[in-house]
């Protein structure tokens, strides 16, 4: 076991295997719109409470909004900033409780550069609805990362752990899912959910899988710092290299950045 799991210690997301390579892709983003627009960005992440990815984007100049229903999500989420060397993370990051659903009434029309939705799109009761509001508070040339389930991975799990009826619901019912035991409420299938974005007004610029391998190599499989690198960057070449879109489809999540033109 790492000595970052012996101590406790929150892992950097440049290391961390459940998120390393969307991390990677969105600080590139946001370092390019920097550039681009002569000015850190004004940044929405919606349902992200305890500040993952809120905290190393205001740690790099950007103001972040986090709009998340938890209360104790985002009472993480001041904390992680009041933890951070950077004295101004806590004066650039912002929380308000509320979901996706709420965003017209949260934020003016086109008042933010980048929205990042990661792993709420499929908690919604109309993702399609959702998208639009984010579109909306989106300014003209603005970006969208969005981070979803999806189905196929779901599956294997499923036949993996022995529950043949189980995978066979996920694979065949409307939502993706197993039913009322199941955690999520939907998962997605890639071009359907591409669709999703396309029509709320996105062009898509790339897409990747996100935690292709990670979550389904043994505990132990990276133990050592040699093997977790290993993996990482196992991970790094699945999602961005020539098998990509293959690759993208069993992945646990797909990773879509957009813009809106």
């Amino acid at each position: 076991m790492s000595q970052e799991r012996r101590r406790g210690r929150r892992p950097s997301l440049d290391t961390d295997l459940r998120s390393a390579v969307v991390w990677g892709l969105v600080r590139d983003l946001a370092a390019a719109r920097t550039t681009e627009l002569g000015r850190p960005l004004r940044v929405l992440d919606v349902g992200g409470g305890t500040g993952g990815l809120a905290v190393p984007l205001a740690e790099q100049g950007h103001s972040v909004l986090v709009v998340d229903p938890n209360p104790n999500a985002l009472a993480s989420l001041r904390r992680r900033a009041a933890e951070s060397t950077d004295p101004a993370t806590t004066t650039r990051i912002t929380a308000r409780q509320g979901e996706l659903a709420s965003l017209p009434q949260v934020l003016s029309a086109g008042e933010v550069d980048l929205v990042c939705c990661h792993g709420t799109l499929e908690l919604t009761d109309d993702p399609a609805g959702a998208l639009r509001s984010i579109a909306d508070v989106l300014a003209p040339g603005g970006h969208l990362s969005l981070v979803a389930a999806q189905r196929l991975a779901a599956v294997f799990n499923r036949v993996l752990a022995g529950h043949i009826k189980a995978a066979q619901a996920v694979l065949t019912s409307e939502t993706g899912t197993w039913g009322d035991m199941d955690p999520l409420p939907r998962r997605f299938d890639r071009e359907p959910l591409l669709d999703l974005v396309a029509d709320a007004g996105f062009a898509v610029e790339s897409t990747s899988g996100v935690r292709i391998f990670s979550d389904i190599v043994p505990n132990d499989a990276a133990d050592t710092e040699v093997e977790r690198v290993a993996l990482l960057e196992l991970e790094r070449q699945a999602a961005t290299g020539a098998q990509a879109d293959v690759l993208s489809q069993i992945a646990p999540a797909l990773h879509v950045l957009a813009r809106r033109d």
